[in-house]
């Protein structure tokens, strides 16, 4: 009998996704890796990260070269999801910007971010891309919009263990009040979490946790004197802070200079990665077994 080889595009994402609802459900922070590919996702999860983070902005840089001015299109953001989930054991949350669009075109997003295989995704209320007479500055659509926004995904979405989280820039933009009233009208629907950026002081986390039950996310490493990680997760609810994407800036780094040197007429000066890393990070065993067992 032809022993059953297991497919790297197995589809594990109903335990990713339950992975991700355990993380949110942990007394504990957890701190996703920044990943931008299938190689990164690789060596996250050789490092036994449990989560990865696919930001808008690594997105858009690593699939168009491009700043983060919503220049990428949801297909482009969602087959590169693909990409990272279809062998990636990592739990992955994606940062879906504005949803692509009005509530029909995120509707259309939900599908394609579910059937690319993601854990969760947030959808924010910043107005985006910026309107004509924005003058650089981001402003928030009407509450009311982002609450129809949120329905629509919630109602589109097929596999309910896939979570989607409302994301707020109100700190930043307009101040604790509007972000407080935000908050508190997100919270009386059925999404699985919060995302905040701004929050730099433990006064705000206690107003933001008395309005809502559901767990936080921060968007930014804000250093608490007082404050640990535990008390963070005990006493705020907050599950999950973001890490920066200090790793794909590295490999920015990395690029430059190697090709820098082989420029000079230095090429035998770049330092590599060990062949066996470089074959455990690309699978090769697994296309070896497949040469095996098939050809």
């Amino acid at each position: 009998m032809t022993k059953r080889l297991e497919s790297v595009g197995t589809d594990s994402s109903p335990e990713k996704r339950l992975k991700f609802r355990e993380i949110m459900k942990r007394e504990q922070v957890t701190r996703p890796a920044s990943i931008h590919d299938a190689i990164s996702a690789n060596i996250a999860d050789h490092y036994q990260f449990e989560l990865g983070m696919f930001a808008g902005s690594i997105a858009s840089a690593t699939v168009l070269g491009a700043p983060d001015y919503i220049l990428l299109t949801m297909n482009e953001f969602a087959d590169q999801i693909r990409k990272i989930t279809r062998y990636s054991k990592l739990a992955v949350l994606a940062d879906a910007d504005h949803g692509y669009g009005n509530a029909m075109n995120i509707s259309r997003t939900t599908e394609e971010l579910e059937n690319a295989g993601i854990s969760a995704f947030t959808i924010e209320d910043t107005q985006l891309p910026l309107p004509f007479d924005a003058v650089n500055q981001n402003k928030l659509i009407d509450s009311n919009e982002m609450v129809g926004k949120l329905n629509a995904a919630l109602k589109t979405r097929q596999d309910k263990s896939m979570s989607i989280i409302a994301r707020t820039s109100a700190i930043n933009l307009v101040g604790i009040d509007e972000a407080i009233a935000r908050v508190k009208k997100y919270s009386e629907l059925d999404i699985d979490g919060i995302f905040l950026t701004g929050v730099n002081s433990e006064e705000t986390l206690v107003e933001i946790s008395s309005v809502t039950d559901h767990p936080l996310i921060l968007g930014s490493a804000p250093s608490f004197e007082k404050l640990s990680e535990e008390d963070l997760a005990k006493k705020y609810n907050v599950k999950i802070i973001l890490a920066g994407h200090a790793h794909f800036y590295a490999t920015m780094k990395s690029l430059y200079e190697s090709y820098g040197k082989q420029a000079n007429g230095k090429y035998s000066e770049i330092e590599v990665l060990d062949q066996s890393k470089v074959d455990l990070f690309i699978r090769k065993q697994y296309y070896d077994n497949i040469t095996k067992e098939l050809m």
